[in-house]
């Protein structure tokens, strides 16, 4: 869900850039203001702040894990020709 914060603090500044003269339609422009931001934003497909961090870290520590497990697999790697030549001079 999107930070309702965020919508409310550009309904206002929408608001109060109204022309003076339609200062008496206020409440039913930042009614229509709220509504067509809230459908932008649901079709944007956009997340928090907290869950994009969340993301963030799950990503730095799978990279983390698959740094480890390529210096694994080129240990490994290194081996496994030494005993396939063993294998193949007995």
């Amino acid at each position: 869900m999107f930070d309702m914060n965020f919508i409310d603090d550009v309904v206002k500044r929408l608001s109060d850039s109204v022309p003076p003269d339609l200062k008496k339609f206020k409440n039913d422009l930042e009614k229509n203001f709220r509504v067509v931001l809230q459908g932008i934003f649901s079709k944007l497909d956009l997340v928090t702040r907290e869950e994009f961090d969340v993301q963030k870290g799950v990503l730095a520590k799978t990279r983390a894990k698959i740094g480890v497990l390529e210096k694994q697999v080129a240990q490994i790697e290194k081996f496994l020709p030494k005993t396939k030549a063993k294998k193949r001079n007995q």
